[in-house]
This record gives C-alpha cells, sequence and structure tokens, in this order.
C-alpha cells in the first residue's frame, strides 16, 4: 500500500463521535499505518488520545494487530493505559510482555489497578513479575492478593494521607509539603489514633481554610462510614451509593486503617456488577465480546443445555394430553401463547426481584409485603389479559368455552409467573446462591408447565374434545 493509498485519520480533535468513541475512519487509519510497516506515523496519529481512547483503540482493532499495534506505541503504552483496558484485552497484551516489563507497569500504577493486571496471571508468572519489582510494591501487592477476589482488600489502594488526631492543621500543612514521597491524588485526610484506628476526615478545602493552630480534632469530621477489609464489592458500591461517598476508609479485622476506596473506583464496580447480573439472567456469561471463543461457548451451552432439559419436562406435561390434542387440534395451536406469556411475565417480576435483591430494597422485612404487590399485578394483569385473549379467542372461533378455557389459564400462569418470579430468586438469595444466574432457568420453567398444565388441564376438564 502507497503512502497515499492510506485512510486520511480525522483531525486530533475530531478523532471520537459524538459519544466520545472513537471514528472508525481513524481505527482504520491507525492500522493501515501498520500494515504500511508505519509504526512512526501509527504513535504520531495515537500520541494525542486520552488513556481511555488509547485502551479502546486496543479493544477496537482485530486481535492480530493488537501486539504490531502494542510494539509501534511502546513510550505511549504505560501504566495509565493498562488500567482503563479491557480484561481479556489486557491479558494478552501483558503476555507479551517480560514479567520485568509488567513490573514496571504495576509500580506506576495505585496498587489496585497493579493487582488488577497481576491477578489474572498464572501464578509461575506472578512469582517472576512480584520478584522483579521493589520490595514496598511487592509487599502491597502480596497482601492485596491475599484477600478474596473482589472483595474490599482487592479493590482499596493503600495509597492514602493519615495524620495523628493530636496535630494541629499546621503540622498537617508542613507535613503534606515536606514529603515528597507522599500521594499526590487525594481530597481527603483520614485521622487516626495512637493504634492507627481511623477516628475521623479531613477535607482538603477545611485543612486550607483553617488557622494553623486550630487542632485537627476541632475541625475533623468523625462520622464516618468504615469499610471492613473483607467485604464483597458489591456490598461496597451499595454503601457508596447510600451515603454518597467520594472515598471511604478500609479496615482490617482489628480495626486498623489499611487502605481506602474512591469513588472513581465505584463507578467501575457498579458497571460491572450491573452487567454482570443482566448477562447472567440470560445465561450469556461474562457477555464480552473479548472473552475467548471457547470459553464462550462452554458458558452458553451448559445453560443451553439445562434449558433443554427444563423443554423436555414442559413437553412431558403436553404428552399427558396428547389423546385430548389429537380431538381438539386447535388445542395446540393456543397453548404456546397461555405459556408465552406466562414467561414474559414471570421475566418481569423475576428482573424487578434480582435489581431489589442486589441494591438492597428486597430484604427479610418488607419480603411479604413484596409478595403482596407482586401477586397483585400479577392478578390484575392476568385478568386483563385473560379477558383479550377469551374474548377473541370466543368470538374468532364462536366456541365460548374455549374462551373462558384459555382466559381462566391465562389468570391461572400470571399468578404462577408472579409468585415464581419473586419466590425463586428470594430463596436462592437465602441459601447464599446468586439469584441472577439461576434464577431464569426455575421461573421459565414453572411457567411453561404450568402454563401446559393448567390449560390442557381445564380443556379436558371442560371436555373441549367430546
Amino acid at each position: 500500500m502507497s503512502e497515499t493509498e492510506l485512510t486520511t485519520p480525522p483531525e486530533a480533535e475530531t478523532q471520537l463521535d459524538e459519544d466520545d468513541r472513537l471514528k472508525p475512519e481513524f481505527v482504520r487509519a491507525v492500522i493501515e499505518r501498520l500494515e504500511a510497516e508505519d509504526p512512526e506515523g501509527a504513535r504520531g496519529l495515537v500520541e494525542p488520545l486520552h488513556p481511555a481512547d488509547i485502551a479502546d483503540l486496543f479493544e477496537l482493532a482485530p486481535a492480530e494487530w493488537r501486539g504490531p499495534l502494542a510494539a509501534a506505541l511502546k513510550d505511549v503504552l504505560d501504566a495509565d493505559v493498562f488500567a482503563e483496558m479491557n480484561d481479556y484485552v489486557r491479558e494478552d497484551l501483558i503476555d507479551e510482555l517480560e514479567p520485568a516489563q509488567v513490573a514496571d507497569l504495576a509500580s506506576e500504577l495505585d496498587t489496585d489497578d497493579a493487582v488488577a493486571i497481576i491477578e489474572d496471571m498464572e501464578p509461575a508468572e506472578q512469582r517472576e513479575v512480584l520478584r522483579a519489582m521493589e520490595p514496598d510494591d511487592r509487599a502491597a501487592i502480596e497482601e492485596a492478593l491475599g484477600y478474596p477476589e473482589e472483595s474490599a482488600g482487592r479493590l482499596m489502594q493503600r495509597e492514602l494521607i493519615a495524620v495523628p488526631e493530636h496535630w494541629c492543621v499546621g503540622d498537617v500543612i508542613d507535613y503534606l509539603r515536606g514529603n515528597d514521597d507522599l500521594t499526590t491524588d487525594f481530597w481527603e485526610i483520614f485521622v487516626v489514633d495512637t493504634a492507627h484506628h481511623p477516628v475521623g476526615t479531613c477535607q482538603l478545602s477545611w485543612i486550607l481554610r483553617t488557622p494553623r493552630t486550630i487542632p485537627v480534632a476541632d475541625v475533623m469530621k468523625r462520622e464516618q462510614t468504615l469499610i471492613p477489609v473483607d467485604m464483597d464489592q458489591e456490598e461496597v458500591a451499595l454503601r457508596f451509593q447510600k451515603y454518597a461517598l467520594i472515598s471511604a476508609a478500609v479496615t482490617d479485622q482489628s480495626g486498623r486503617l489499611v487502605g481506602m476506596i474512591t469513588v472513581d473506583d465505584i463507578v467501575h464496580i457498579i458497571q460491572e456488577e450491573a452487567g454482570e447480573d443482566i448477562l447472567r439472567l440470560s445465561g450469556a456469561g461474562d457477555g464480552d465480546i473479548n472473552q475467548p471463543i471457547r470459553l464462550t461457548i462452554r458458558t452458553r451451552l451448559t445453560w443451553l443445555v439445562v434449558n433443554l432439559g427444563t423443554a423436555i419436562l414442559a413437553a412431558s406435561v403436553v404428552g399427558i394430553f396428547q389423546a385430548e390434542i389429537g380431538r381438539f387440534a386447535l388445542l395446540a395451536v393456543l397453548m404456546p401463547i397461555v405459556s408465552g406469556m406466562g414467561g414474559n411475565a414471570g421475566t418481569q417480576t423475576l428482573a424487578v426481584a434480582v435489581r431489589a435483591l442486589a441494591t438492597n430494597q428486597l430484604t427479610e422485612s418488607n419480603t411479604l409485603r413484596m409478595f403482596g404487590r407482586e401477586l397483585t399485578i400479577a392478578g390484575a394483569n392476568g385478568v386483563a389479559l385473560g379477558v383479550l385473549i377469551g374474548t377473541a379467542v370466543g368470538t374468532i372461533y364462536a366456541y365460548p368455552m374455549l374462551g373462558l378455557t384459555i382466559a381462566l389459564a391465562m389468570l391461572i400462569n400470571n399468578l404462577v409467573a408472579g409468585l415464581a418470579g419473586i419466590f425463586v430468586p428470594i430463596t436462592l438469595d437465602r441459601l447464599r446462591i446468586d439469584p441472577a444466574v439461576s434464577s431464569a432457568v426455575f421461573v421459565t420453567t414453572a411457567t411453561d408447565v404450568m402454563g401446559f398444565f393448567s390449560f390442557l388441564g381445564l380443556a379436558t376438564l371442560f371436555n373441549l374434545g367430546g
């Protein structure tokens, strides 16, 4: 490809579209520079981008060009880019780097971002990277890796500012100005007692506006939300949301201050957890388009096999009434309406229940009220849908009993859908099983089985085929 054939990229200020996404023509221009063996040209296009946009570029680029792109960018591909990168894409690039290079990247990051890079590596590779790090950095990351996955200990960063409660404001200011090794990004100072237990917090604005002679204990805010080091990250996100936190202290089992969590990390957690719940309801696994194809197939196939088993169960219910269907074939035409509408109603209730459980809106104190609410909704919808479908079927086929049968079946299955949609996730939650993962299978099975059974059973009871 000649130089004149290369795609002309958009200007630096217009490389993003109205949704702040990289434009397709810009991505093509970068790849074409690589195809033309012009790494300098590719680097010149990418250098003006924000680290988050560079990370997006790697995700948008074809997998076979990510390695050459990383080689071309060299110094541009720094720790900030890796911190913003998709997990699967980052893992592929990390595999191409030497342990010393990974160690250098991790050393430039806050502890939580460094842990995110290292935690998914193979144990042998982890050990090599940790050996190549400075002792202090290695100790901090090894400690973080000792906490459970998706816990506050993995999420927190150790870089924070903590001062003793007996200091004055002037002491704090001198301490901040006189220590070059302190973290540079902070907006809150934690106050600790002699045992290093957090006793309060001070915002930077308070420190700047208070006379030097005033004790810190007189201006600090004593009420604070403390995060146990082993708390699940989803519960951490709920606390940030409930109490409108910007940052929070993390404490170990003895109550000592060991780190802090900031709201920028929580934004990622909220997005991640919400996406996980939605995808788990459908059995789609992580749903990441960068996930290896084999892993995606295995995840989806597992739930499809489970669904196949539930479909066989529903079919067996139909088999019980095959003689009735043989006498009155119209039943076979109408019965999917009952089961399908029940499945839709159950999915609606299930989505509400799973979200309520995830956000702590649904607890033991209001479970009965939730049951009553959803059954009332299900009953009202069932009556409305039953009247509509019953009237239509009775009129079209000039058979009022058939209309009454499908109307009653619609009401029964909507009540079953409402009951299953709330009962199943609550039961799984009480058993410490993630309701977002398993609920959909049980709810759809209940609505399919009861939809067929109620409609065909009523048809047999009313002797419609007689």
